[in-house]
């Protein structure tokens, strides 16, 4: 009776597994069994993390972030520059298109010089005679703009009276700038010859031109085409309606022969050689 009791008990032991676990886990790969093969977007996230960062890709990171920088401070840059044209007036914008078509013509007419120049050296038959001639052109064109040299040609003539006494140092400079913007090759004010380094300032009820005091009324004698200078100091906002707001009376005379013969003495360098010799 008992071996019959055993029998299907030990019958159902060696049928039970010997464990059985509680929670099943993940499957794993089991030895001899291929793996499943990763997707795009795994081997790309396996691939880029960790980040595995060597010294060349560190400084080519560096640059990458350089150049973007750059490129951000210049277009806010222009987006300034554009803001400040779109919030000027109409008359500032007549005068700075001006400005540039007078400027373009006259590199458009020194290009062009400079061209025949070159042309008549290679052409000529005695080339060291052709440039000795314009060594001897140029030299009387430096000398013009150096205040060294009398000069005589087309021009205007600017003359500005100040009852009132309230023009100023600053406002005689604006006309000097707006005259050279316009073209003015020599300028001559009130017996002083005005160059490069010309600079103005106040003196008491006067005006100190490099050092020589002058008066109203104040005359400007200026050698240039008077089609271009003219107009520049007749625009609106320009030279001449900036002094009559200060109650100055301005009156412009165009001429075919303008002199200005003040000269100024050659300063000779102290420090700066030709680097030819």
């Amino acid at each position: 009776m008992s071996e019959q009791n055993e029998q299907p008990e030990n019958r159902l032991r060696e049928e039970l597994p010997a464990e059985v676990p509680a929670v099943a886990s993940e499957p794993g790969p089991t030895p001899g069994q291929p793996q499943t093969p990763l997707t795009g977007r795994q081997r790309l996230v396996k691939g880029l993390w960790p980040p595995r960062l060597t010294r060349a890709q560190l400084i080519v990171a560096l640059l990458l972030f350089g150049l973007g920088f750059g490129l951000a401070v210049q277009v806010a840059s222009n987006s300034d520059s554009d803001s400040a044209l779109r919030g000027a007036r109409q008359e500032d914008l007549v005068r700075i298109l001006d400005e540039l078509d007078s400027r373009t013509q006259r590199l458009e007419d020194e290009k062009q010089g400079l061209e025949k120049q070159r042309q008549e050296l290679q052409s000529s038959s005695d080339q060291a005679a052709e440039a000795r001639k314009q060594t001897a052109e140029k030299e009387r064109q430096l000398g013009v703009l150096a205040g060294t040299v009398a000069a005589q040609g087309p021009g205007i003539t600017m003359t500005v009276e100040d009852t009132k006494g309230t023009v100023k140092a600053d406002m005689l400079l604006d006309a000097i700038q707006e005259l050279r913007a316009a073209g003015a090759e020599a300028i001559q004010l009130n017996g002083v010859r005005v160059v490069a380094n010309t600079y103005f300032a106040d003196s008491g009820d006067s005006v100190s031109v490099d050092g020589n005091k002058i008066n109203a009324p104040y005359r400007f004698q200026v050698i240039g085409k008077p089609q271009d200078l003219e107009p520049a100091l007749n625009i609106p906002g320009g030279v001449v309606q900036t002094l009559e707001k200060e109650q100055a009376t301005v009156s412009v005379q165009s001429a075919d022969k303008i002199v200005v013969d003040s000269l100024r003495q050659a300063k000779r360098p102290d420090y700066a050689r030709s680097s030819s010799q």
